[in-house]
């Protein structure tokens, strides 16, 4: 299930609207103590600056600190199953990107279950992933790099977040729908990843736009164009793949907040109401804004169904293109 921007936005309005109900129903005393945000990337990653900046807001409305507790690995599965086996009182959640529904999929032997084991929060935003390359490549197009990729498959590589992950995945459906070959580089997280394009060790990256952006304006990253179904208003010279002629190859990266199953009704229901009213923030919608993401509240009950949705339709993408990890 791939959802148009307009529809997100449709769902936040919707998600927005709860606010005013949602902070009656909390249930007294809670917060006590420090909540902790697990992200299961490295710090700098766009799942990381998406949760920081909503923490950040969360504790100005809870009174409590959120403390992050970056736990890269496996895909994110590492961090998620640290927070499926929380106590679920609510004191420990987990702000995952769009590959945690990729990951039933992926691993055989998953220690937990990613739709009984959680409980949904929210989505926080959606952002568009911008394909980057560096500038010493000398791509003119991402016509360009496709022509040159075709012809010469052995010699170009692209970059992803880990295997799995959703930049893995973004870049997937665009080789599919593109119906080019080339060699797939899987690093530990997207800072690394940048680092790889623009020393030359691959040649391309779906990146978020909220880690890409900066480089890309200091000219140290070359964008071919965003992964998204439209284009994004701090890149408006940047076409979408589509728009490149490769229709079926948008993908939508989104961030997301859960806590683990069994957490008491009005404790998820407090953290809902206290998470909309960040994001419905002006200091935070503003900030992800700067960074080309779209703060996109929703109901729990609508965030749990574009879960579930989303397991189906990238199993399906991932048995096409084959991916494979260990674990």
């Amino acid at each position: 299930m791939q959802m148009t921007r307009r529809e997100l936005i449709r769902l936040a309005a919707l998600g927005g609207a709860l606010q005013a109900g949602g902070f009656a129903m909390a249930q007294d005393g809670y917060p006590k103590q420090p909540i902790r945000m697990v992200v299961p990337f490295t710090p700098g990653s766009a799942t990381d600056v998406i949760g920081r900046t909503v923490g950040e807001r969360l504790e100005k409305t809870l009174g409590q600190p959120v403390v992050v507790d970056n736990r890269p690995g496996a895909g994110g599965t590492l961090g998620a199953a640290m927070v499926a086996a929380a106590n679920a009182d609510g004191y420990t959640l987990l702000v995952h990107s769009a590959g945690h529904v990729a990951n039933a999929a992926l691993y055989p032997a998953l220690k937990y279950d990613t739709q009984k084991d959680f409980t949904p929060v929210s989505m926080l935003a959606s952002l568009p992933n911008v394909m980057v390359t560096s500038p010493a490549n000398g791509f003119t197009s991402l016509q360009d790099l496709v022509q040159k990729v075709r012809a010469q498959p052995d010699r170009y590589t692209y970059a992803s977040a880990g295997n799995g992950s959703a930049t893995h995945i973004n870049a997937e459906k665009f080789r599919i729908a593109v119906g080019i070959k080339a060699t797939h580089v899987p690093y530990r997280g997207t800072p690394e990843a940048i680092t790889g394009v623009i020393a030359g060790h691959v040649t391309w990256y779906f990146a978020p736009l909220v880690s890409a952006l900066a480089l890309i304006r200091d000219g140290k990253l070359q964008a071919l164009a965003v992964g998204s179904a439209t284009r994004s208003p701090l890149l408006p010279d940047t076409p979408t793949t589509v728009e490149s002629g490769y229709p079926g190859s948008d993908y939508l990266f989104w961030v997301g907040m859960f806590l683990p199953a069994r957490t008491p009704a009005d404790i998820a229901q407090r953290l809902h109401a206290a998470t909309v009213a960040a994001l419905n923030s002006p200091e935070v919608r503003t900030r992800l804004e700067q960074l080309g993401a779209v703060t996109t509240p929703m109901s729990q009950e609508d965030f749990a169904a574009l879960v579930a949705a989303e397991m189906k339709a990238t199993a399906a993408l991932i048995r096409q293109a084959g991916i494979r990890v260990e674990g």
